[in-house]
Formats: C-alpha cells, structure tokens, sequence
C-alpha cells in the first residue's frame, strides 16, 4: 500500500509537483464554519450505484454522503471500529486521457495534467446534464465557494501581506494567466464549447483540480466519492493506494457511530498551504511555520567576502528591482516546542547565516572555512568558540524576529479593528486571515523566546567562566 499523493503549491513551469500523503480539503473553510448536526443527503443513494457502473467495479464503503457543517461530508451508514476497510474505490476514475481526442491531439506536451483535467471539467460542465459525469460536477463546489487566495481579492490579500502566502498567491495567479493564454489558441479551435470560458472559468477549473486530483507515478486522476472526505488534523487516517490493484482504500483510526461524519487527515501542512491549495484554515495548527528573510547588511565591511563564501555554500541570492544584489535568503522556522540547547524549529542553516555574518574579521572567516573542511564540509554548523560571538550572532536573530512579532502584531491588530459587521465572504477570508497570522505569530515567538533563553544560558556560562 502506498499514501496517494496529491498536488503541492509549487508551481514550476506551468505545471505542480507532487508530494507524498497531499489529501484533499472540497475548498470549504473549516474555521469559520459553524458545528452542525450532520445528516443524510436526498441524493446519497443515487452517487455511489452510478459511480460503480461508471467505474464498471463494485465500490466497497461504509459511508454515505452527507452533510455537516463542513459542507459535503462522508458519514458512517454503520457502526465503524478502528482499523476497518470503511472506504474503497478505483485508482484512477477521472484521467487527462477523458479529454476528447480532438482537443487532446492539440495540447502541446507543455500542457501538463492539472490543465488537462481542468479542461475536462470545463467541456463537461458546458454539456450540462448531457455529460455522462454530471452526478459527480454538479457536486463540485461552484464559483464563488472557493476561498483559496488566488481568488481573493487585491484588498483581501492585503490582509495576509506580511505572510509568505501573499507573493506566492501573486505569482500563482500570474502563472494561471500564462498558462491560460498558452492554450487559449487550441480552446479557440471549439468556440461552440469555450467561446464563453473566460481566466475565471479556467482558474475555477485548474483550482478543483488542484484541490482534489491525487497523484501517482503514472499522472493524475480525480476519484470521485474519496474526495467527499473532510479534514481532521488529528486524525491518523489517509487515502492509500495499491497501484498494482488500482484500488484506493480508507482504514478508520477511531471507532465511529452510524450518522457520524468520517474524516480522516490531508497531511501535516501549515496553514499557508491549507489555505493557498484548499481553501480553509485551522484556529490553532499544530504544523504552522513562517518564511523569514535574512541578508547581508549593506554596509558590512566584509560583505563581498561574506557574500562570496555563502555563495559556495549553495545560499540563494535575490536581486531587488532596482538592480542591486540583496543576498537575502529564504528560511523556513517551525514552532520551537523545547527549550533545550538545539533549538528544534529553527533551521541549522538560519543559524549558520547568522554565524558567519556575526564575524568581524577575515581570520574569523578563514576558521569558519576551515572547522568545515575539517568536519562535514558545512559552514558554520557548530557553535561558535567564542561564546560573546555567538551570542551576537543569535541576538542579531533575536532581533530580526522581533521586529516580524512586532509588524505581524499591528497586522493582526488591524484585522480586528477592521472586522466586517456582517457575515459574508470577507468575513471568511478575514477569520482565514487571522488564524494564518496567529499561527505564524506563535511559531515567530516561540523562537524568539528559545533565542532569549539560549542568549542567557551563554551569558551566564561567560560570566562564570
């Protein structure tokens, strides 16, 4: 058995990439919706006989379509006890070869899967109910219902602009628009199908797909039925598929009661790609990290030198739109739950950065160098021997994550200042926002505080010594 992957968030080329046990979230926000009682739907007894005469296979459940205050939900039709087969359905249901041929023979090979699929939806939801899949696109979520950020909102994304979300929203949205101006030439071969198919259409397409297909070593495809299942960041559960059998299949984790919905977990994703894939955010997820920016300051007397050996060490350069080079690197920090030495959370290389741009002289530099040679070839990986320099190295952490708690706290205070009086789609993407911040303040303080306490320690051990 192997977890299905499903698409990440990293665009390259026009096309994802794929990244083990990504399951799917239908692009509902979980946070700001209300608890509701589940039940039944009038339709669930119709969904799963079509699919299986679709699929041309019995499909073994012990679910039944629903609803909650999660919107469409997979409840248990049964009693369920931990470790149950309750859902089993065919691989690949839904598959880029659905495309008609005569579009299909069109699309250039730079045409990846997730267009492919979105172009699928788009024809059939054109044909309306003379599509042989209309049992399961009427069940899609319709523009509109979805709240991943690339259909937020020049002033909504405003709200998220200190989060790293906001220029990777930007540049998935200038993507979307590139690659739909790639095909808009074959679309326009068929102006009696996409004639009316506009960016909105396109990027409503490409985001069910990217939200829901599952991926494998031979594609895409969109499973039907499995993708009715809804989020628990708690739970040990996850889509598995046996590529031999061409069968996808859920074991429970926990016991469930006839009428209670199932859920089951997508993955351990920070709130960042929870919200830009799927749509939803959580109030408090255990899996939040924040992407900080360090550089070497401008008028470091060494910073050529600094700037050169971090170079070899495979550090990103970024270059400012007015030409010059800022050297500012990109790290990931995740939320410091020890408060031993090692500082669990924030990355080695983060520290590493703040090492080598605490020296103050060449022969510092050459030591640095050399402890790597000598060792495993990293540069700056071990503590510093001269404990004032660490210590300043960590501080000048400590303050550069300071001041993010500070901006990120005005921020979050504007957002309840600002909070719309009635309920509606801002006031989602407002509470999405909230909680993407705090949780991305809480992980910023935790390090700041793991970097105060190893300050001290050092200070302390200088001062005895």
């Amino acid at each position: 058995m192997w977890a299905v992957s499903r698409l990440t968030n990293l665009w390259i080329h026009g096309t994802f990439l794929f990244q083990f046990s990504r399951l799917h979230f239908r692009l509902k926000c979980v946070s700001s919706c209300s608890k509701a009682v589940p039940c039944l739907s009038e339709d669930c007894d119709e969904f799963l006989p079509w699919l299986e005469r679709k699929a041309g296979v019995e499909i073994s459940s012990l679910l039944s379509i629903g609803k909650s205050g999660h919107g469409r939900s997979l409840l248990a039709s049964k009693f369920i006890r931990a470790g149950d087969c309750i859902l089993k359905v065919p691989f690949s249901v839904i598959t880029p070869d659905k495309i008609l041929p005569e579009i299909s023979w069109l699309l250039g090979d730079d045409v990846g899967y997730t267009a492919r699929l979105a172009i699928f939806i788009l024809v059939e939801k054109k044909m309306g109910q003379d599509s042989r899949w209309v049992p399961y696109i009427s069940r899609l979520p319709r523009p509109g219902e979805l709240h991943c950020t690339i259909f937020w909102s020049e002033d909504e994304l405003d709200m998220v602009r200190k989060s790293a979300i906001y220029h990777e929203t930007v540049n998935q949205q200038a993507q979307l628009e590139k690659e739909f101006l790639a095909i808009r030439p074959v679309l326009d071969h068929f102006p009696q199908i996409f004639e009316d198919v506009t960016l909105k259409d396109f990027m409503h397409a490409y985001a069910l797909v990217g939200s829901r297909a599952w991926g494998s070593s031979k594609g895409l495809s969109l499973i039907p039925f499995a993708d009715f299942l809804n989020h628990d960041g708690f739970s040990e559960a996850v889509l598995l598929s046996d590529e031999h059998k061409q069968i996808s299949e859920v074991i429970a984790d926990r016991d469930y009661a006839p009428g209670e919905e199932v859920l089951i977990r997508y993955g351990k994703f920070p709130n960042t790609t929870l919200l830009q894939d799927f749509g939803f955010t959580l109030p408090y997820n255990v899996h939040d990290q924040v992407q900080i920016w360090v550089g070497v300051p401008q008028h470091d007397p060494l910073r050529m030198m600094k700037l050169d050996l971090l170079r070899k060490h495979c550090a990103q350069t970024v270059t400012n739109t007015d030409g010059f080079d800022s050297f500012k690197t990109n790290f990931t920090i995740k939320e410091v739950r020890s408060a031993s030495r090692k500082g669990k959370g924030i990355p080695q290389p983060l520290r590493a950065f703040a090492r080598v741009l605490s020296t103050t002289s060449v022969e510092e530099l050459e030591d640095l160098v050399s402890e790597a040679a000598q060792n495993d070839g990293r540069l700056a990986r071990r503590p510093l021997q001269n404990e004032s320099r660490e210590i300043q190295a960590h501080q000048f952490l400590l303050s550069q994550i300071s001041q993010l708690i500070q901006e990120y706290e005005v921020s979050i205070k504007s957002l309840n200042t600002d909070k719309p009086t009635s309920v509606g789609r801002l006031t989602i993407r407002a509470q999405m926002a909230q909680d993407l911040l705090a949780g991305e303040l809480r992980v910023l303080k935790s390090a700041s505080t793991w970097l105060k306490n190893y300050c001290a320690t050092l200070s302390t051990a200088e001062d005895q010594s």
